[in-house]
């Protein structure tokens, strides 16, 4: 669902409904880990095709935000067999929290099986989740931009968080987990991308990611 324009406090007390549970907020953690690829990537195709190809994935939490969802990320190195993952959780439930503020966000990088069992056990929560990640989609992308994705993940972790009326701006906007995982994996150049305007809602886009893999994701 997008919801453009200004709709009243009814839209807005929804939008907070949203975050308030759904766990976008504080403490950026960064990890890297040095792994290499494993059978499983073989398996799944994802790592090991063409070794110059890209590959991108969205991880869900269909139950966060009563429901309405919440969203993660993940891409491929090329010519590596590693990934880059992250998201953007905001635990506090607040609706606005500043440029440089603690929102949550966090990235690591690993292989395709660490990426798998990080995201699957929530392990840069930075808190206690009641929601893991449970469900995944998976796309190849013959095109790829790894460094402009990286200088993004910095920029959604800078930009502070935002699901209402923009304070500077007075715009009912968002800067949410969802707005991160879609300009990350956009300026990836992820192929097949399907947009996601500003106050989307994450569980119904997730399920016009058209072509993409669907796959349950359980603790590893």
């Amino acid at each position: 669902m997008d919801i453009g324009g200004r709709r009243g406090r009814a839209v807005v007390a929804v939008i907070g409904a949203i975050v308030a549970v759904t766990g976008f907020g504080p403490a950026a953690v960064r990890v890297t880990a040095e792994d290499t690829p494993s059978s499983t990537e073989a398996i799944t195709g994802m790592v090991g095709a063409a070794r110059g190809s890209g590959a991108a994935c969205v991880f869900v939490k269909p139950d966060g935000a009563q429901k309405f969802g919440h969203v993660g990320w993940g891409f491929k190195v090329p010519g590596t067999g590693r990934w880059v993952y992250g998201a953007v959780e905001n635990p506090s439930g607040r609706l606005y929290t500043p440029p440089g503020g603690d929102i949550g966000a966090w990235h690591a990088e690993g292989s395709y099986d660490r990426m798998l069992s990080e995201m699957s056990t929530d392990a840069h929560y930075p808190g206690t989740s009641e929601h893991p990640y449970s469900r995944y989609r998976c796309t190849k992308s013959a095109t790829h931009d790894v460094n402009r994705a990286r200088d993004t993940i910095r920029t959604v972790e800078a930009r502070g968080f935002l699901v209402g009326v923009d304070p500077r701006t007075g715009k009912l906007t968002s800067r949410d987990c969802l707005d991160a995982t879609y300009d990350v994996l956009k300026a990836y150049r992820t192929k097949g991308l399907t947009p996601a305007p500003e106050l989307s809602i994450p569980n119904v886009w997730v399920e016009g990611l058209w072509g993409w893999s669907d796959k349950q994701l359980a603790p590893r």
